[in-house]
């Protein structure tokens, strides 16, 4: 590895990595080191295009020394065709200078591109993090490998899948956070984890800034950012998506080629995809035309419910304060219980949903999920509630667990009302402890028995039957008082 040293012309002089006209030395003032140079001997024949801001010559040691006023940067030449600066003095890129860049890195086309384009344009190292939410062994096979090969100087991956499960999924099931009627929020929870995670990485690694592959248009960008200003707002956030040139697929690829990227070799699938281990989500192509239906080869974690078998299967759920614990009595850590109602659902059809909502940046978009699981689990908690949680505070629950859905659905997960509407559901769902049976057959789930240790259902008092604590003749009294307001209207609008 060769050292490259340099004497600055003035204290404002910066090297950057790859200038925008091939085969310069110098642009707008600046130094640069192009990667079309063969070698070290002519990159010092053409100090001529320096034009007196320096001199370069060279050694047998292939040391490079330019002076000027006596002031030197410290330079390690990777290879031919990039620059990373060490030292006190950092090079700074086309837009900008920062240190370590934490990137959300998944692997694909867009992801292995902003490495080299963070290098370019912001001089900075950057370690790419990846977090196992339970998207599949096969998303991760081979990161590290891609990472480095796209110029990261390292990868960093977690295992969330418990704590997404535990500290995300079971708290907006628990508050029974639906957005828009429809919509289980599964890449909605899963955001704040990542992002959560990517700023205890920052902290480890000692990184300045974050960046993302969100596109300017999606709600992710948001649920990433919020994330990042509520944990940490000195980190400095790079959007890629909102700042380059690379406008589709065809300019992402010419971009890898140029700047020597494995591009991944992956078929590109028509569809785009967030899979984790609460749900799958599918967007593009004919779904883009709401009056399209889907076509059946999209699904991969349901079948289809006409193939499903032909029985039904019972499965029973246990319950303790609103938190799913157990199946059919045998418990299991949230994401391991999770991910066994995944395989479940998925065999019956359970949990397909097909959708037209309303993004957070104002715009409408129909995408299609997969929730197996998830459907199980939604349906069995609200039929526990039925026995333990009174009308009015059911109705209060409702009511608050559309704004919940909506805060998550928004990215303000780390939101003081977020956290104080949590805290009403813990405490409401105290007593929501049980079990419920539930039936699936041919893509429905139906409840087919609950019980609970604190059920606010009494048979007797429910009976048709005479009871002790019940005396039909006081109902003749209460519907006296109950409807008084409507006999007194009626008599006002009749005269009488």
């Amino acid at each position: 590895m060769a050292q490259l040293k340099a004497i600055s012309p003035c204290s404002s002089t910066n090297l950057a990595l790859h200038p925008p006209k091939r085969g310069s030395l110098l642009y707008n003032g600046k130094v640069f080191c192009p990667r079309n140079l063969s070698s070290f001997p002519e990159l010092a024949a053409r100090t001529s295009e320096l034009h007196g801001h320096a001199i370069a010559t060279t050694s047998n040691s292939r040391n490079i020394t330019k002076s000027h006023n006596n002031q030197v940067i410290q330079a390690i030449l990777q290879s031919e065709r990039d620059i990373q600066i060490s030292g006190a003095t950092k090079v700074r890129g086309l837009r900008g200078q920062l240190d370590k860049v934490v990137l959300a890195y998944s692997g694909g086309l867009d992801t292995s591109v902003i490495v080299p384009w963070l290098r370019e344009n912001y001089g900075c190292e950057v370690i790419c993090f990846t977090a196992d939410v339970g998207q599949g062994i096969a998303e991760l096979e081979g990161l590290e490998k891609k990472a480095k090969a796209s110029g990261a100087s390292k990868l960093v991956v977690k295992d969330l899948r418990e704590e997404f499960v535990r500290d995300y999924v079971f708290p907006c099931l628990r508050a029974g956070a639906i957005y828009e009627r429809k919509y289980l929020l599964g890449t909605s929870m899963a955001r704040p984890v990542i992002a959560k995670a990517m700023v205890d990485v920052a902290r480890e690694v000692g990184a300045d800034a974050v960046s993302h592959g969100c596109t300017g248009k999606g709600n992710d960008q948001v649920r990433f950012e919020l994330t990042f200003f509520a944990l940490n707002p000195k980190l400095n956030v790079v959007a890629p998506w909102r700042e380059w040139d690379i406008r589709g697929r065809e300019d992402a690829i010419e971009y890898a080629r140029r700047h020597n990227v494995p591009v991944p070799v992956t078929k590109k699938s028509i569809y785009s995809r967030d899979r984790n281990l609460w749900h799958l989500s599918h967007e593009g192509d004919i779904l883009e035309d709401p009056a399209s239906e889907p076509k059946e080869d999209m699904y991969m974690l349901t079948v289809d419910p006409e193939r499903a078998p032909n029985e039904p299967e019972y499965v029973e759920i246990g319950i303790e304060s609103g938190f799913p614990v157990a199946i059919n009595g045998k418990r299991r850590s949230p994401a391991t219980l999770l991910a066994e109602l995944n395989e479940i659902g998925g065999r019956h059809g359970i949990g397909r949903v097909d959708m037209v909502e309303n993004r957070l940046v104002g715009m409408k978009s129909r995408g299609v999920y997969e929730t197996p699981g998830g459907t199980i689990l939604f349906t069995a908690v609200r039929e526990l509630e039925s026995l333990t949680i009174d009308r009015d505070s059911m109705r209060f629950k409702d009511v608050n667990a559309l704004t919940y859905a909506e805060l998550v659905y928004a990215g303000r997960w780390f939101d003081p009302l977020r956290e104080s509407i949590d805290a009403f559901m813990e405490k409401i769902t105290e007593t929501t402890t049980g079990s419920v049976r539930l039936k699936l057959f041919k893509g429905s789930v139906t409840v087919a028995g609950r019980r609970s240790p604190k059920s606010m259902y009494m048979q007797d008092l429910s009976s048709f039957e005479d009871s002790m604590m019940y005396d039909q003749a006081d109902a003749a009294g209460f519907i006296r008082l109950y409807g008084l307001p409507t006999k007194v209207r009626s008599m006002l609008k009749r005269g009488i």
